[in-house]
């Protein structure tokens, strides 16, 4: 055999959808029995692609039911357009530069598939599909009953009539249809296409079963857009990590898994293998242990702001890179805390569950504006500059203390000591990190500096204020009310109890860890951690990293990038230069950072590296190498 040739489905493999479904919907739109036709033409489809019904009868059915006029054709077909899966769209350059050895075999229609395929390179002479019939009013009636497609077996009769003798057919689909060719000893292998459907009766008889057209091609060792496919590539993202994540991950070809809740130590060791990408938010704690058992992990990402539950040297001795959202939820943090300034120094919460218990009691004794009043923030970053500006704008006084210097915003004036800062404030707002040297900032000593009825809030992470304390001094009246979101320990899971020492407490609002949990906070988070972490596997650009050197990168093209981590030691890139050099290999471009435990270098070559399996063993030899990556 000199010459292989591919044979590709069009319906729920070129593209993601059923021809037929989409034609109904446009058809019937507008009209009241479009669902239940929509649903009987769905059935029929799936009783034809498990082989379950004739292709004759199944076409018959769904086409009487359709309704459907040629006008609606030409809107059908750029609707299909941009419904092309995503693993075709990216392997577009494989297409066109294979257009000779592919086929596309259809048991839709020659109208609607050309133009489609035709953007990617498809020669129309290379597409075989059935045919409308048509009446005088372009009302389609039927179809070409004698085209040989229609016949028993009729795509392995295609492929016999193109004489393509002596050479390996590889066929791509999702049907039963496509597993006929095989069948009938046409096809050298049967690949079952799952990246849209996945049919049990189908995967069965397949040789191969691929989720996508990247996964296919990597097994034939054919040019690809991506290095690894990504369909082979694991993802798990716990605690309700925003669905629009979950797209994202989807819509780039990784296998997505999720969990509602956090996992335990021993839970996470578990779950982590073969998982290449992990996505947590505040509760689940990645240990030392955790990574230990993490024999394919590639990055974490943090989707919040905090990054302490993460042990993130322990990832960079490992070579992982870990990502946050920074400021994707700030404005969400900032209003809880204004709202609660508010409520507390109103009281509200106490008059609200009064009047739920029958009691009216309309007095002004104990509740003030805001205006004029100091506000104290212990931690002046991207929550607390963001507060002070709104705190500002009220016309409240604000201070601020931070360990790093920071420029104040307006007119916020900066304290020397946290002692100064919490001796003027009338309102005392926590927004620091969660680093080690934290637990306890609030303690006993700080609450008998503050002021008398003071209100104090808490909104960055629990472990930073002692909880006995603050309740004793709730308890004697020195602090007037107080706002805490965040907890020394949470629950897991909604089912768990809360326990606290606050429970119960006069003027206290309590609320669980919701601090950043908006709809809008949520999304944005579920766009912003999957776009760093997608741009690091395809680029491996680092910006954003909270643990890696942060490098930005150009795109890739026309080359193939090698990425080395390494421990932070001399002479790390003259040897991986002069591994290049043994092989005989040319730079195109080469980007270097450091930090004060690793090393990061990317080398841009001409040379395809699939195939030196030396290099890549030399590369991954040098001393101090973490880890190697190959992106093309």
């Amino acid at each position: 055999m000199d010459r292989k040739y591919y044979v590709i489905d069009f319906d729920s493999t070129f593209i993601k959808v059923e021809t037929l479904d989409e034609l109904c919907l446009v058809a019937l739109e507008g009209k009241p029995e479009k669902d239940e036709v929509l649903a009987e033409i769905k059935r029929i489809t799936d009783l034809g692609m498990e082989g379950k019904i004739s292709l004759i009868e199944s076409l018959t059915r769904r086409i009487e039911l359709l309704k459907a006029n040629k006008k609606h054709i030409f809107k059908v077909i750029e609707i299909l357009k941009e419904q092309v899966s995503p693993s075709f769209v990216r392997n577009k350059k494989f297409l066109e530069n294979h257009s000779d050895s592919i086929f596309i075999i259809s048991n839709g229609f020659r109208e609607i598939v050309e133009p489609v395929v035709g953007e990617y390179g498809i020669k129309a002479n290379h597409v075989f599909a059935n045919d409308f019939k048509y009446n005088s009013n372009g009302d389609i009636i039927g179809f070409d009953e004698h085209n040989i497609l229609c016949s028993n077996k009729g795509k392995a009769h295609q492929i016999k009539s193109l004489n393509l003798n002596g050479s390996e057919i590889y066929v791509i689909g999702d049907g039963y249809t496509d597993y006929e060719i095989r069948e009938a000893g046409v096809a050298s292998k049967f690949f079952a296409f799952t990246e849209n459907i996945s049919r049990e009766t189908i995967i069965e008889k397949a040789d191969e079963v691929v989720s996508s057209l990247d996964e296919f091609l990597y097994l034939n060792n054919l040019p690809r857009a991506q290095s690894y496919p990504k369909s082979r590539m694991n993802v798990l993202l716990l605690e309700n990590i925003h669905p629009e994540a979950v797209r994202l991950f989807k819509e780039e070809g990784y296998n997505v898994e999720t969990v509602k809740g956090a996992l335990d130590e021993d839970e996470l060791c578990e779950r982590i293998k073969d998982v290449s990408i992990l996505g947590i938010r505040s509760k689940t704690i990645v240990t030392a242990k955790v990574l230990e058992h993490a024999n394919k992990l590639l990055t974490v990402g943090a989707f919040c702001i905090g990054t302490n539950q993460i042990d993130l040297k322990a990832c960079m001795k490992k070579g992982i890179a870990c990502f946050n959202a920074p400021y994707s939820n700030t404005r969400s943090v900032v209003e809880l805390t204004i709202g609660s300034i508010i409520m507390l120094s109103r009281q509200i919460i106490e008059k609200s569950n009064w009047m739920h218990n029958g009691k009216w009691d309309k007095s002004a004794t104990g509740s003030h504006e805001v205006r004029g009043k100091k506000l104290g923030l212990v931690g002046y970053g991207n929550i607390g500059t963001q507060l002070s500006v709104l705190a500002e704008a009220m016309g409240m006084e604000v201070y601020y203390y931070d360990v790093v210097e920071k420029l104040q915003l307006g007119n916020a004036k900066k304290c020397k000591t946290l002692h100064e800062l919490l001796e003027v404030s009338d309102f005392l707002s926590l927004h620091v990190d969660g680093r080690a040297s934290n637990k306890n900032l609030i303690g006993e000593t700080e609450f008998k500096a503050m002021k008398d009825g003071v209100i104090f809030l808490n909104m960055s992470r629990g472990h930073v204020v002692d909880i006995v304390a603050l309740a004793k001094y709730i308890k004697n009246g020195k602090v007037k009310g107080c706002a805490v979101d965040v907890f020394p320990y949470e629950p897991k899971t909604n089912n768990e109890e809360f326990i606290s020492e606050l429970r119960g407490l006069p003027n206290v609002i309590l609320t669980p860890h919701i601090g950043g949990s908006t709809e809008e906070a949520q999304y944005n988070i579920g766009q912003f951690v999957p776009g760093r972490i997608i741009e690091y596997i395809n680029s491996g650009t680092t910006y954003g990293s909270v643990n890696f050197p942060a490098i930005q990168l150009p795109g890739l093209h026309e080359a193939h990038r090698l990425m080395h981590v390494h421990e932070n030691m001399p002479g790390i890139l003259a040897n991986i230069n002069n591994v290049l050099a043994k092989h005989q290999i040319n730079i195109l471009g080469q980007y270097l950072k450091t930090n004060e435990t690793i090393g990061y270098v990317i080398t841009d070559i001409s040379v395809d590296v699939r195939h030196h399996q030396e290099l890549v063993k030399d590369l991954k030899s040098i001393p101090g190498t973490i880890r190697h990556r190959m992106l093309y």
